[in-house]
């Protein structure tokens, strides 16, 4: 390959996002190892995740780790012992989850998004917010065709993370469902949980946020802590801020599941066992998703033509996009182009 260094982005001292801890760099082209693809990005997304790592809320797992996990891309290399699967000019995805031991109890059960010995992209190794990145081929995505490159690439976290959180929800069907804070996952879950035959409320800050579900079909909308019009079956929380676990457990008909998506969240203010939790409400944590989940949930997308609204940012300008982000300037799940 006649091309030596790429253009990445690293995240150098984790702060608060007005410190700059994303930082541009010129790094080596990375070579595939045993088992893995070396890919050239074609877009990646922008994801709340990422934000934690830069700020810090995500404690470093790899010092200046180039972060992204929602990457769309072109095999360009392949490693001994990747196996057949893919092949140099395949498109195929890079999400969250990039190792598992394979052999814990929780991986022999199926569940390995549990597995104590797992690893992620743009935490545990270095990611999409680059012109070139590396993959285990197991756990390299086919993707559905009809879709493209930034429209795909938010479907690779937000997507599936939100249709795991919809599983955890528990939704019945015909159910209504609350969706609490309304970005790049959650407007997703929405078309999905909609494409299901649920009915959806959503409770957001910002108006635009409340125009965008309305205009892809929720039934409602409304402020964060607002009550719903009807009392909700299941319930997602995505926002990060634990305050919002009270209401939408108070939201919750008998019975009702709270499924909170993000991987972190603000301390949750001390709950009243009759106001949130009698009559069997009950409240599930969502932990990254598996092979299965992702491979699901882009067969339904294959099969359900999801409406992605994702502002685009050049590579260059990843550190801006982040910082919109923080600061809520965009509906939606933006995406980096390379």
């Amino acid at each position: 390959m006649s091309t030596q260094t790429m253009t990445a982005w690293q995240v150098r001292r984790p702060g608060p996002i007005a410190t700059r801890p994303l930082q541009r760099a010129e790094l080596p082209v990375p070579q595939p190892g045993p088992g893995e693809l070396l890919v050239a990005v074609r877009a990646c997304g922008v994801c709340r995740t990422d934000l934690h790592v830069a700020e810090g809320d995500l404690a470093v797992h790899k010092p200046d780790v180039v972060p992204g996990h929602e990457v769309v891309a072109e095999v360009v290399a392949v490693g001994d012992g990747a196996g057949t699967e893919f092949a140099v000019g395949d498109r195929v995805g890079i999400a969250w989850l990039r190792h598992t031991c394979g052999e814990c109890i929780y991986c022999r059960r199926g569940a390995e998004n549990l597995c104590p010995q797992s690893r992620y992209t743009g935490w545990d190794a270095d990611g999409g917010y680059a012109e070139f990145a590396t993959v285990p081929a197991a756990f390299a995505l086919p993707l559905p065709p009809g879709y493209s490159d930034t429209e795909l690439a938010p479907l690779l976290c937000a997507g599936i993370i939100g249709y795991r959180a919809l599983l955890r929800a528990d939704l019945p069907p015909g159910g209504r469902l609350g969706i609490y804070g309304f970005g790049g996952s959650a407007h997703l879950t929405a078309q999905v949980a909609l494409a299901l035959g649920a009915e959806v409320h959503v409770m957001t800050r910002g108006e635009h946020a409340r125009e965008l579900a309305l205009s892809l079909g929720a039934a409602s909308a409304q402020g964060p802590a607002d009550p719903p019009p009807v009392p909700l079956d299941s319930a997602i929380l995505f926002a990060p801020v634990g305050e919002l676990v009270l209401p939408a457990l108070e939201a919750l008909d008998r019975g009702g599941t709270l499924a909170i998506a993000g991987i972190h969240l603000s301390d949750i203010p001390t709950l009243n066992y009759q106001r949130h939790l009698f009559q069997e409400r009950q409240v599930r944590s969502v932990t990254a998703n598996t092979r299965a989940d992702a491979r699901a949930f882009l067969k339904f997308a294959a099969e359900h033509r999801i409406s992605v609204t994702h502002p685009v940012y050049p590579l260059d300008r990843a550190d801006e996009a982040l910082a919109d982000l923080a600061a809520g300037r965009f509906s939606g799940a933006a995406v980096l182009t390379v």
